[in-house]
């Protein structure tokens, strides 16, 4: 329990790379998430689920959700089916032929679970997370990301973490509207400016930001929101508290690059 009541989850952690994953600013987030008294916590763009999986405990109600159909796909079928969608995944080994042959693959006759296991296979394997224009990623100096005895456990947490969790497919828009109440804490996690095209054509656009900063001054409920660190970004949500974090990304280990993010809240 904590300090509003709250019950501590089955601990998981994000099942597949994904690109804007939080890994490095989850535990800031998380540590602000707790020290807001909230009975519905919802996940905006929920991607992997950097935040969510990371949270140290359940208000009464959560909300996950995603504009990208096949992720969406994805939670809901690992959700209820567990062992169908292990089972199902260890027919496919960690081969840029099947890579190749799953991404350029008709989805259209594919049941929900092998929808699910394509995309997760994808991702798994997918150079940077990237969930469109994916390339196979592979390393000299790295095991296979795709070990189905040491994912099985992962796998299986996860599933039991989003037992009772609702998953939606919506617009963000619709979602905060859908959701808004004085009792509702929102975390949002869109595309970062100057990526708005990252996760799909037609999922984001730059005059969205502008929008959403004046639905996120009416809500009635509070809200958390990682952008990166730009002069754009901070003239847009200038009405709310925008507080920086300084991070270190890199794909090359050798060559680390210094980014600043922002956490904007009301």
């Amino acid at each position: 329990m904590n300090l509003f009541g709250e019950v501590e989850p089955i601990k998981a952690e994000p099942i597949a790379p994904y690109l804007g994953g939080k890994s490095q600013l989850a535990r800031t987030i998380v540590g602000k998430v707790q020290q807001i008294r909230h009975a519905t916590f919802v996940d905006v763009f929920f991607g992997m689920g950097g935040v969510f999986f990371r949270r140290v405990s359940v208000p009464k109600l959560e909300v996950i959700n995603d504009i990208n159909n096949e992720l969406v796909t994805l939670f809901r079928v690992l959700r209820n089916h567990p062992e169908a969608f292990v089972k199902e995944l260890e027919a496919f080994p960690a081969s840029r032929v099947e890579f190749d042959g799953l991404k350029n693959a008709d989805t259209s006759h594919m049941t929900d679970l092998q929808r699910a296991v394509r995309f997760y296979y994808l991702q798994r394997l997918s150079f940077g997370g990237k969930p469109t224009g994916r390339s196979f990623g592979v390393s000299p100096n790295r095991p296979s990301k795709l070990n189905i005895a040491r994912l099985r456990e992962g796998l299986q947490q996860a599933a039991k973490r989003l037992d009772g969790v609702v998953v939606e497919n919506m617009d963000w828009r619709e979602i905060l509207s859908r959701y808004d109440s004085a009792d509702t804490l929102f975390y949002l996690d869109p595309p970062y400016w100057g990526g708005e095209a990252d996760y799909g054509k037609g999922v984001f656009d730059r005059s969205d930001y502008a929008e959403m900063a004046g639905m996120l001054s009416e809500v009635k409920g509070r809200f958390l929101l990682s952008l990166n660190d730009r002069r754009e970004v901070r003239y847009i949500f200038a009405r709310f508290s925008q507080e920086q974090v300084h991070l270190s990304y890199s794909i090359n280990p050798n060559k680390p690059k210094q980014v600043a993010e922002l956490i904007i809240s009301n």
